[in-house]
């Protein structure tokens, strides 16, 4: 909420002139982040495959000028978390529970990787690298993933594809755009809200 000076908290601490001024502006429990708050609605990414909670300058107040985020993913079984980008940060992903399966690419003409990863085993996806974390078991898998960012936002491919105007979906597509007999319209609404709950196999292996 606005300050008596009618500005945010984020507002003052990104305007304060230095290290010790922002300190004052904030509390104890300030610098304290609940990953398991089950109040938390800003920053988290939630769907049918689980949810990512993540902690940066604008859910964490305490991040401001501190060139760091982190966010946690709480996978399900089969969970997904589908292909997607960071375009200001790199991103280390340490696997604390469970398996992960990773595909990443970084650019045009760099090869394809795929990592399959156990509990305290580590990658790292490369700023703006198109890459996915997806849970091959039948159990829940949790990864932490820090960013030398304090924003290092995210792009779901998927959505910011077909988010663009249909005649540049299908000139890139190399013509009219069907994919399981649904339009393009009707395949945006298709789109499932990230974590998704994926792939066929491990559904059909899990239940």
């Amino acid at each position: 909420p606005p300050s008596s000076t009618g500005l945010t908290l984020f507002q003052q601490l990104t305007l304060a002139p230095n290290a010790v001024s922002r300190l004052a502006l904030l509390k104890d429990e300030d610098f304290v982040f609940k990953f398991d708050n089950p109040l938390q609605k800003t920053g988290v990414a939630s769907g049918e495959g689980g949810s990512i909670v993540r902690a940066d300058h604008a859910t964490f107040p305490a991040l401001v000028s501190q060139g760091g985020a982190l966010a946690i993913g709480f996978l399900g079984p089969c969970g997904f978390n589908t292909p997607h980008v960071h375009p200001r940060a790199a991103e280390l992903n340490l696997v604390i529970e469970g398996h992960l399966f990773a595909n990443v690419v970084a650019e045009n003409g760099a090869r394809f990787m795929n990592h399959t990863l156990s509990k305290y085993e580590m990658t790292v996806f490369p700023q703006g690298a198109v890459h996915t974390e997806f849970n091959p078991d039948c159990t829940p898998s949790v990864f932490v993933a820090a960013f030398p960012h304090e924003d290092p936002g995210v792009g779901q491919i998927a959505q910011e594809y077909f988010g663009l105007e249909n005649e540049i979906v299908k000139g890139s597509a190399g013509g009219e755009v069907s994919i399981d007999g649904a339009d393009i319209e009707k395949f945006r609404a298709k789109i499932p809200a990230n974590v998704a709950k994926g792939v066929d196999s491990c559904l059909q292996r899990c239940g």
